[in-house]
């Protein structure tokens, strides 16, 4: 059997991204709100301290928190980091650096921006403000940044109901990672392999298995690998899930099926999209075949052979 090319390390640009939506308790609620109107709420713990942002529940003693109080807009930074490639998402687009600020009136710091002309005009124990964001929806982003103060300190903080018209309820935070994927010798093979629609997989020089996408090691007896194996195409459904959620980017109908599936002369399942057949239809052993994306680079998803379906005992121990 001829292996496969070796080619050189593989690298591509990768984003995983997705939107964490969480109700807010009345503390956080109130914090939020306020913002929108201007007002920086903090709370008062058990010992007399005031706490900026607000949480819940006491740190120390974990006793629950609700005496609400009004602290200044004002306040001292405590430390500072310069920041000069701002990324996408980040408060300020110019170089800016990342503050904590006691406000006027807390005991604890808030982290945010600070806009400020360079690293030489910012210091420890230096005043600043907030500079409010022309439009604020009740959101940390409706403080737009800080920005230096000449002004002396603030009071202290007064007690303030909380209660505020149209309250905000929850918050859609997105979380997102841009980052650089490197898959190393095992797979940059195993993805150019793809490209030549053969799939290649592995063996362990130790145990004999055949690993698919292969790791580069044997994850089992924890030696190299580099003993190239073709595989499949075709394979077998070991176990799969109904996917009645739809994925945001991605043009595919819900409900959908993904498997895992032990392709032919493989000891590891790889998982995949089932299509070609009602959802509903999809079962273990069902034999299946790899239908390949446009480009022909990797399989699009894969559809019944039309063969009988596989015998538990030839895929029982790949569930």
């Amino acid at each position: 059997m001829t292996p496969a090319p070796s080619p050189e390390v593989l690298q591509a640009p990768l984003v995983v991204e997705f939107p964490f939506t969480r109700s807010l308790g009345p503390v956080q609620s109130a914090f939020l709100t306020g913002l929108r109107t201007r007002t920086v709420l903090g709370v008062r713990t058990t010992d007399g301290r005031v706490l900026v942002p607000p949480v819940e529940y006491d740190p120390v003693t974990a006793d629950e928190l609700s005496d609400l109080v009004e602290v200044a807009p004002t306040g001292t930074v405590t430390t500072w980091a310069w920041n000069p490639s701002p990324r996408r998402g980040q408060p300020l687009s110019a170089p800016f650096a990342w503050v904590l600020v006691r406000l006027d009136g807390a005991d604890t710091a808030l982290l945010h921006a600070l806009d400020a002309p360079g690293p030489d005009a910012v210091r420890t124990g230096m005043r600043v403000r907030i500079r409010w964001a022309a439009e604020r929806e009740g959101a940390i982003t409706d403080i737009a940044c800080f920005e230096p103060y000449d002004g002396a300190e603030g009071g202290e903080a007064v007690p303030h109901t909380g209660t505020f018209t149209d309250p905000v309820r929850g918050i859609v935070a997105p979380a997102r990672l841009d980052y650089t994927y490197a898959p190393g010798r095992a797979q940059s093979r195993y993805l150019k392999a793809l490209a030549g629609r053969a799939t290649y997989g592995e063996r362990c020089p130790s145990c004999r298995k055949v690993y698919v996408p292969p790791r580069g090691a044997c994850p089992t007896c924890g030696v190299a690998t580099a003993e190239q194996v073709e595989v499949g195409p075709r394979g077998t459904v070991t176990t799969f899930c109904i996917v009645n959620i739809k994925a945001r980017n991605l043009d595919i109908e819900v409900p959908y099926v993904y498997a895992h599936i032990a392709l032919d002369g493989a000891d590891l399942a790889l998982h995949a999209r089932i299509g070609g057949i009602p959802y509903d239809e999809v079962r273990m052993g069902l034999r299946v075949e790899p239908v390949w994306s446009e480009d022909g680079r990797y399989p699009d998803h894969y559809r019944p052979t039309g063969e009988p379906d596989a015998d538990y005992d030839t895929y029982k121990e790949l569930l």
